[in-house]
């Protein structure tokens, strides 16, 4: 379906922004969940048990966060798009390695994971800040997030 059955309430111009900012928010979102399980499956070694359970926890957020950026392109007429092709092909996350990784090599990917995604997402929140405030809000929101899932994360590199 070419057109959309969905009326936006942004001018076209400022669709077109949030539409991209949201797409590369939802395919780094989707992502993120993907690498946390990943971490989840594969972690190994001391502090296991509570390493583990933030994952978990970090997946639940990624996912959570996910929902809320695919709803809101809906709600200004966009198709989200996040299709595993999409997300391998367009995500701007690091890759995380394959294998069991040590409980202190999974909180260094972790950290520097949130790190880059936390910096893309401030992007976001400047590029939005004339397009879409409702949008603008919900990044904020979700930055906030990250940056406090960031904080717990290093405080274990401590």
């Amino acid at each position: 379906m070419a057109n959309s059955p969905i009326t936006s309430p942004l001018k076209e111009s400022d669709k077109e922004l949030t539409a991209s900012v949201l797409q590369s928010t939802l395919v780094d979102l989707v992502d993120l969940g993907l690498v946390a399980k990943q971490a989840h499956w594969n972690v190994v070694g001391k502090n296991f048990r509570s390493v583990h359970l933030q994952l978990d926890e970090l997946t639940s957020a990624a996912r959570t966060y996910t929902d809320e950026v695919a709803e809101r392109a809906n709600a200004i007429g966009v198709s989200p798009n996040g299709k595993a092709k999409t997300v391998s092909e367009s995500s701007g996350l690091p890759e995380y390695p394959d294998n069991w990784q040590t409980t202190d090599q999974t909180v260094d990917a972790i950290v520097d994971i949130l790190s880059q995604l936390i910096a893309r997402i401030r992007v976001r929140i400047d590029e939005t800040d004339k397009s879409d405030l409702v949008t603008q809000d919900m990044l904020i929101e979700i930055a906030q997030e990250l940056e406090k899932q960031h904080w717990m994360w290093q405080a274990q590199q401590a």
